[in-house]
């Protein structure tokens, strides 16, 4: 780690170009993703073509689909971003499907019996109950674009990933393990940061904060013994 401590400034830009185009490439295909998987609940037989396309540009090696996007976007970071937001689509769009058709039908006819409309459903009932499997999916598509952004390197992106090749090119292991930990760790801490949302956005978690003030002035109101 000694090169850490003696570039601490270049782990940091590197780090942050990273992050940058991790960041980026979700919320694009988060944006994609979500009017996607509701056009995708209103039928069966598209979301199955369209989840099969998906799964299959999947499977494309990272490097055979950077180099396929190069006409379009060229040899710089507008690639990356690119695939990552291809890469996302499949794991966030199924997530959102599932938590989607997960909450109950008796739910949304109940919600619709108190006069709710549709967007008032979909916005106060059916995205709240679906939002700890949305948020697994993003959990899970963070990760994997922490991890394949790190290809990047070598079509002009930056990031961690320079260290890797860089430390291979030049017989620097130093580079390569303080570029290994810092993908490691960048990895980890969206990870546990996401699951915090995912456990805070349960419906349990949900009832328990909703009880306590119920509880609390209840304990507060109560007559004291004489």
């Amino acid at each position: 780690m000694d090169y850490l401590v003696r570039n601490p400034d270049t782990v940091l830009r590197l780090t942050g170009e990273h992050l940058y185009m991790a960041v980026v490439a979700l919320l694009i295909a988060l944006l994609i993703a979500l009017p996607l998987s509701m056009l995708l609940l209103r039928s069966k037989p598209l979301a199955t073509f369209v989840l099969g396309i998906l799964g299959v540009l999947y499977t494309i090696p990272s490097i055979a689909l950077l180099i396929l996007l190069l006409p379009f976007f060229g040899l710089n970071r507008n690639s990356v971003i690119a695939a990552l937001v291809i890469y996302a689509q499949i794991i966030l769009v199924r997530n959102m499907v599932a938590g989607l058709q997960g909450v109950p039908t008796a739910m949304l006819d109940a919600a619709k019996g108190m006069g709710m409309t549709a967007w008032q459903r979909w916005w106060q009932v059916q995205f709240p109950l679906a939002l700890p499997v949305i948020l697994a999916g993003v959990r899970l598509a963070t990760v994997v674009a922490i991890g394949i952004a790190t290809i990047g390197a070598k079509f002009g992106a930056g990031g961690l990933g320079t260290l890797l090749f860089d430390g291979i090119a030049q017989n620097r292991y130093d580079k390569i393990v303080v570029g290994s930990v810092v993908v490691a760790l960048l990895a980890l801490i969206l990870n546990r940061l996401l699951l915090a949302m995912e456990h805070y956005f349960e419906p349990a978690s949900r009832i328990k904060r909703a009880v306590r003030p119920v509880r609390s002035v209840a304990a507060a109101e109560a007559p004291t013994a004489v």
